[in-house]
Order: structure tokens, then C-alpha cells, then sequence
């Protein structure tokens, strides 16, 4: 297989403590990946990044495809070249999918690797999150999704679920385990995933071997003291908690 890389945008633990301040544009991130997941400036909505294209769900999860000079706080993204396709079926929530993507990279030698994954197919049912944009400074992530979060539910929907993948010991520079985001085939519906229903889908498993993180060059970013992030906040904001 092809080695690969990953072009991360920023930490997740400066995301969690609130520089929310853009650090790239979209078509800049773009030129880096063309498959992955993030947020926008402001946290101004879930991304999915599918086939070159970046998309952005709103809080009431519907998607438009974001502007190229929209910017980009936080964003993990590859060049998707080949990669191993594993069949799923009867998956009936997301603990079981993590299970069945465990084993699936498990299988290669994958566990303290990284992976981008995208599983396209129908779903019976996708539960889902976004966020409107909320434009303040050392604002936390959690404050800024209990101000404008919303929840919603798609059924027996056709598209892609985004996958990332990070191993336990790179916590908190991302999210460790499994990270989900979902945009709808006619590109109508997504959001960041809490839980799903696969009917039947194909997976497209990428193994990474290199990171290249983008850290942000104002000096505002030197005034997060990032290590101070807990595990349990990070898992609080993934699961909307």
C-alpha cells in the first residue's frame, strides 16, 4: 500500500480551549486533502471533505459547499490513492461500527497507526450534530456547543460516513479512536455523528504513517496553555455531553 499522510489544521486541545480563529482557507486545505473532517472559523459548522469537495452542515444539518476562501481552525484531511475495501452490513450502532473498524485495521497491523476511512452506502439511520458560528476569543468549545449545538435524525439515507482514526497515544493532539462525520449522497444532510444505522455499505480503510500539523503563526496562539486539556473534556465535546 501507498504511504499516505495526514495534513491536520491545528490540535484539538487549542480548538477545545477556544482558538476558534481561522488558520488556513478551505481552498488551501483542499491543496492537502482531498477526504476528511473538521470545522470552520467560529466554529461555523461540522465539515465533511468528500471526493475534493468541502462541505459544511449547519446546525439545522443541512449542507452547502463552502466557499474557497472560508477559513478553517481545525481540519484533519488526506489524498485518498488506494486503500483496502471491507464490505459492512447489519451494523446496528456506532459502538458495533468501531468494533468492525478495530478489527479491520487490527487485522493490518493498524492499531497505533492512524487511518482516514470512507464508507460509503445506505444507512438506516444517522444521529447527528452542528453548530452555528459563534465568533468570540477564549471561548471554550464546550461553552460554544451548548449556546448553538442541535441534534437531528436522517433515515434510510444514502452517502458517506468520514472516518478518522487516531491511536491512543496521540490523544488530544486529535480526538483518539474513532471520529465521524456524514454528508448525505445528494449532498443535502449532514453532521458530526453520534450514532448510525448501516444497512449496507463499503468501507475504503487508508493506513497513515505521517502527520503534518499546521500550527497556527499568530502569537495569540502562544497564550493557550494546551497541555492543560483533559481526556474527558475532549470526550465531552465529541459526544455533545
Amino acid at each position: 500500500m501507498t504511504e499516505n499522510n495526514i495534513y491536520q489544521v491545528s490540535t484539538l486541545q487549542a480548538l477545545v480551549l477556544g482558538y476558534t480563529r481561522s488558520v488556513i482557507t478551505v481552498d488551501k486545505l483542499l491543496e492537502n486533502g482531498d477526504t476528511g473532517l473538521g470545522t470552520f472559523e467560529g466554529v461555523g459548522g461540522e465539515m465533511i471533505v468528500v471526493n475534493g469537495h468541502c462541505y459544511c452542515a449547519a446546525n439545522d444539518g443541512t449542507v452547502t459547499e463552502a466557499a474557497p476562501e472560508t477559513g478553517v481552525p481545525f481540519a484533519a484531511v488526506t489524498k485518498i490513492k488506494d486503500g483496502r475495501k471491507v464490505s459492512l452490513e447489519d451494523i446496528p450502532d456506532i459502538e458495533k461500527l468501531k468494533v468492525r473498524l478495530d478489527n479491520a485495521i487490527e487485522e493490518d497491523f493498524g492499531l497505533n497507526s492512524m487511518h482516514i476511512v470512507k464508507i460509503d452506502g445506505t444507512f438506516k439511520k444517522v444521529s447527528a450534530r452542528s453548530e452555528a458560528e459563534y465568533k468570540a476569543h477564549h471561548i471554550s468549545l464546550k461553552e460554544i456547543l451548548e449556546k448553538s449545538q442541535k441534534d437531528f435524525f436522517f433515515n434510510d439515507v444514502k452517502g458517506t460516513l468520514v472516518c478518522v482514526y487516531y491511536p491512543d497515544y496521540m490523544d488530544r493532539i486529535n480526538a483518539s479512536g474513532w471520529h465521524f462525520h456524514f454528508v448525505s449522497e445528494d449532498r443535502s444532510c449532514g453532521g458530526h455523528v453520534f450514532d448510525v444505522c448501516i444497512e449496507k455499505s463499503v468501507a475504503l480503510i487508508n493506513k497513515i504513517s505521517r502527520l503534518n500539523i499546521q500550527l497556527p503563526t499568530e502569537p495569540v496562539f502562544d497564550t493557550y496553555s494546551l497541555k492543560q486539556v483533559s481526556h474527558d473534556e475532549i470526550k465531552a465535546v465529541e459526544q455533545g455531553k
